[in-house]
């Protein structure tokens, strides 16, 4: 029998624990594994608690037949003639100790090494050519829904980096929703609006045959194609990249995969989420930060 208590550590680590053991109490979680498993999951633990705490009882062959480890800072575990005891401290340590046997020791260095190797070889890494996209529309419906706006970034190796921002006269209303969420009106589109067919063709233009990244891209690639469809043009045939499949691939443990969730992960601020430029920029450089750590390649 294991038992696991858990203190503000990240929602990610307590869906991963569930896998395991049954979470009987809140951060209070049982389960009966392997030693192999069980140190396996220790060691994840001690990797993704953040600035959290944990606590694990666990069989053992000694006197009182359990044996732990914590990674609280009042407490220490000691050994006394065979027994574990656990030690209150009248100073707490200054930092979460992680762990007390060589091979947490051994971890943690590891994972230093790999940092250290990580923040080497994102210097050498180019930047290549791309283009961000983003679109807002009126709703979800390809027959119902208009595009309002279209926003894209574009770099060139050797040039400065582009900016692409239009907004779309729309045929049909802007329902309340979504002014609320774009702040666009039907007034600012009448007003300061291009027609579909104009914006689409200059942002043909403006990607050339350029690859284009997105998130949730596959949403943007549908109202593009029945774009051009519409204005009786060919669709772009640039590569596509979307980077939500990268993300769920990169990261399983994230609580969502919401675009400002992601972006949170990395430190990248959208002042203005839901505006289709703000959105590609927000979207350029979560690209980049994937391409510095070598988890997409363009």
């Amino acid at each position: 029998m294991i038992v696991i208590t858990l203190t503000n550590v990240p929602k990610s680590l307590k869906g991963d624990l569930t896998k395991w053991y049954q979470e009987i109490q809140t951060n209070v979680y049982v389960g009966n594994v392997s030693a192999r498993i069980r140190d396996q999951l220790w060691h994840r633990i001690m990797e993704n608690i953040g600035h959290g705490e944990a606590t694990m009882v666990y069989n053992s062959n000694n006197e009182l037949g359990y044996q732990f480890r914590t990674t609280r800072k009042d407490r220490e575990v000691v050994n006394f003639d065979g027994l574990p005891l656990m030690r209150h401290l009248n100073i707490a340590n200054g930092s979460v100790n992680h762990g007390f046997s060589d091979a947490a020791k051994f971890h943690r260095a590891k994972l230093m090494t790999r940092t250290r190797t990580r923040a080497s070889s994102r210097q050498s890494v180019a930047k290549p050519a791309m283009v961000a996209l983003d679109l807002e529309t009126t709703g979800l419906d390809l027959v119902k829904d208009d595009i309002i706006s279209i926003g894209a970034v574009k770099r060139v190796p050797g040039q400065p980096e582009d900016l692409f921002d239009s907004l779309i006269k729309a045929e049909r209303a802007i329902p309340e929703n979504i002014t609320a969420l774009t702040g666009l009106t039907a007034e600012m589109l009448a007003t300061q609006g291009i027609s579909l067919s104009a914006g689409l063709q200059e942002l043909r233009e403006f990607v050339g045959s350029l690859p284009i990244i997105g998130y949730n891209l596959r949403f943007d690639e549908m109202f593009l194609t029945s774009g051009f469809r519409t204005i009786n043009q060919p669709e772009l045939t640039n590569r596509l990249i979307d980077l939500l499949p990268v993300m769920k691939k990169a990261d399983k443990f994230l609580d969502n995969y919401r675009l400002q969730t992601v972006l949170a992960k990395f430190n990248i601020v959208n002042q203005e989420p839901h505006h289709a430029l703000a959105d590609a920029k927000a979207t350029f450089a979560l690209a980049d930060k994937l391409i510095e750590n070598r988890v997409l390649k363009i």
